[in-house]
């Protein structure tokens, strides 16, 4: 799957600190239990990937989201 291709897929998303200084991405699924462990650092930087790309979408004049009822 690319990251321009819908899914029907559902997951739960929490990020958070750890015990050991880390920054925690968790997602869990239908039989995904994954959890992503990144120093502060790197955290940081896909933070800012993250609104660059919300920033991106936004100029693009991103459609609703068709899962959401209205």
């Amino acid at each position: 799957m690319g990251i321009d291709k819908q899914s029907e897929i559902a997951a739960n998303l929490q990020i958070g600190p750890t015990s050991l200084g880390m920054v925690r991405i968790y997602i869990e699924g239908d039989g995904l239990d994954l959890p992503l462990d990144f120093d502060p650092d790197e955290a940081e930087e896909i933070a800012e990937e993250l609104r660059a790309a919300a920033e991106r979408a936004r100029a693009m004049g991103a459609p609703a989201d068709p899962r959401k009822k209205k």
